[in-house]
């Protein structure tokens, strides 16, 4: 169950936007229901960075969690995340690179120190985004999907609105729009469009599990 206005004792997850927020909440409440925590956006990673103290500092909330994009370098990334932990009251050591399978930290039920974690999308070792997450949903041997890549690729460049590290999401929202009923990235999971079987969304649900169990 996702806690719609989550408060200072609920679980939460920080997440980047919106469409995070979406396909979060889709995705557990398709496939794990007893699942529950709240899901808040902060508008980009800026914001979630700056979040991170004082969630990780505050006692009585048992688990918070934080997705963010790996983007263009997830060293980078999550040397970023990390310097952020050190900052922290509690000074928390994260490995030199993030768990395969997401990160978590323990959290001391003495002080009420939440347990945390970490996941860097789309699978914790690559660089990339929400929108490799959700490709990685589309059914293998889809037919439209090729089509929709060719679609986007074919459109010249002086004629491209978006930017060239966008070009996936395009691709995706070209093969949601020749859906029976064309809908957001997290809609199409609850309308089984998107497989939510895979690996890899089967090993963020785990993270989740663990995290918020």
């Amino acid at each position: 169950m996702i806690i719609p206005r989550p408060g200072a004792s609920d679980p939460l997850l920080v997440v980047e936007g919106q469409d995070d927020l979406h396909v979060i909440r889709h995705l557990a409440e398709h496939s794990d229901p007893s699942l529950t925590f709240g899901i808040r956006d902060y508008e980009g990673i800026e914001n979630v960075l700056a979040s991170m103290n004082g969630h990780i500092d505050t006692s009585g909330r048992p688990a918070v969690g934080f997705v963010v994009d790996s983007d263009r370098d997830v060293s980078r990334t999550w040397r970023r995340i990390r310097g952020e932990f050190l900052n922290t009251i509690r000074a928390i050591p994260l490995p030199d690179n993030p768990e395969p399978n997401g990160t978590i930290i323990a959290g001391d039920p003495l002080t009420g120190d939440p347990r945390i974690g970490v996941w860097l999308m789309p699978d914790n070792s690559n660089d990339g985004e929400l929108e490799n997450f959700v490709a990685d949903m589309i059914p293998a041997g889809d037919s439209v999907w090729p089509l929709a890549q060719q679609y986007i690729d074919g459109i010249p460049p002086m004629d491209r609105k978006f930017a060239d590290s966008k070009t996936l999401r395009a691709q995706i929202h070209a093969w949601l729009a020749a859906r029976e009923d064309p809908r957001q990235m997290g809609l199409a999971i609850r309308t089984r469009d998107l497989d939510v079987a895979n690996p890899l969304s089967r090993r963020f649900l785990d993270w989740l599990s663990r995290l918020f169990r």
